[in-house]
């Protein structure tokens, strides 16, 4: 049997669980077909809280650098709502982020023809949309200094929050861009405000410096984000890889996700650099919530979570026909109808969490028969 990699699983809060069970049903899958996963589990976010008094324990952190690949369910629920700040379960994550290195979120916007109706947008504009935005995650506005609210002499506040970029971070998330375009269709879009903004001026130049002189048999064009997005609405397939930063980055890719038309569909993932033996640690996610409300009630949609693990077998452990077979079989299991709450629609047949589970292993079994 071959050993294909480890991976750790850390399931967290509400539907996490349910979810990434489903997600170790499909590494079964796979050990039957001969291709092992080695699986180690902790805890995260506030199922670690109540266990340890903290949301990401130094083990755990520990564990995670030594694998360094990471699949996560979600994390958060309305009891720790009143906590500190840097008790929230979702600190958990965002420390897993820092520690990791983690500076490039991958998030694709693919639309399967069986939901297309469910699309806000009309159907010839998003079925078969497969558009994969990337996202620069630890630099920007977000993270600049200086920033914070003073009060004025008079009695009035200030704000003020600071967008900087230097050409390291610019030219790494670039070429992530340019390496994840080879495998895909060839094209780049650059985002940013060049016209406004001089930390926009100097990615432009960045970007197109990275192309021409490493990847100048990709496709590069430039765009400032506000024509992104109203491009994304007006004429979603005509791209094919977005790279921008940390602010337009979460915008542009949130107003992507809603042309899917179900949150509960979308997959994600985060990379670092690479090391000295040419892997990156990474942390896979589905980009939905830990839904409380419908926790332990079989009613949480696993597709997304499996969406993203098919993501990990690509990136970080070099299967990608394991993960072409995976998009196919969920792609078969919404062709045929089966819907879980979040995905329903008139005259299609609804399952729970398990059941979608059991149909996408069936769908699996039926690609090698």
């Amino acid at each position: 049997m071959a050993q294909a990699g480890t991976v750790l699983f850390l399931p967290g809060d509400g539907i996490g669980p349910e979810i990434m069970e489903q997600v170790a049903r499909v590494i079964g899958w796979l050990a039957r077909r001969g291709i092992e996963i080695g699986i180690e589990e902790d805890l995260v976010g506030g199922a670690a809280l109540d266990r340890h008094g903290t949301p990401l324990t130094e083990e755990t952190l520990a564990k995670a650098k030594r694998i360094g690949t990471v699949m996560f369910g979600a994390v958060g629920g309305p009891q720790y709502d009143d906590l500190p700040f840097e008790k929230k379960p979702e600190r958990g994550l965002l420390r897993l982020r820092k520690e990791l290195g983690l500076f490039a979120n991958l998030r694709p916007a693919m639309v399967f023809p069986a939901l297309a109706e469910a699309s806000s947008l009309k159907r010839e504009l998003v079925e078969g949309l497969d558009i994969l935005i990337l996202r620069e995650l630890t630099g920007g506005v977000y993270f600049g200094e200086p920033r914070g609210i003073e009060e004025l002499p008079d009695g009035e506040k200030r704000a003020v929050d600071t967008q900087v970029y230097t050409s390291p971070e610019i030219r790494r998330i670039a070429r992530v861009a340019f390496e994840l375009a080879r495998r895909r269709r060839g094209r780049v879009t650059s985002v940013e405000k060049a016209n406004v903004m001089y930390t926009g001026v100097l990615w432009r130049e960045v970007v197109q410096q990275v192309h021409d002189d490493e990847f100048p048999d990709v496709e590069l064009s430039h765009m400032y984000a506000d024509n992104c997005a109203m491009q994304l609405v007006r004429r979603p397939k005509q791209f094919d890889v977005i790279v921008t930063d940390n602010l337009f980055g979460d915008l542009l890719s949130d107003a992507a996700a809603m042309l899917t038309g179900s949150l509960g569909m979308l997959p994600s993932a985060s990379l670092g650099a690479p090391g000295p033996d040419g892997r990156r640690k990474a942390l896979y996610e589905p980009v939905h919530g830990s839904a409380p409300d419908i926790a332990g009630e079989n009613k949480a949609n696993p597709l997304a979570c499996v969406l993203s693990f098919a993501m990990l077998l690509r990136h970080s452990l070099d299967r990608g026909a394991e993960a072409d077979r995976i998009e196919k079989a969920v792609a078969a299991v919404l062709e045929k109808g089966y819907r879980t709450p979040d995905i329903a629609q008139p005259g299609t047949t609804p399952v729970g969490t398990a059941e979608m589970g059991d149909r996408l292993l069936a769908e699996l079994d039926a690609s090698v028969t």
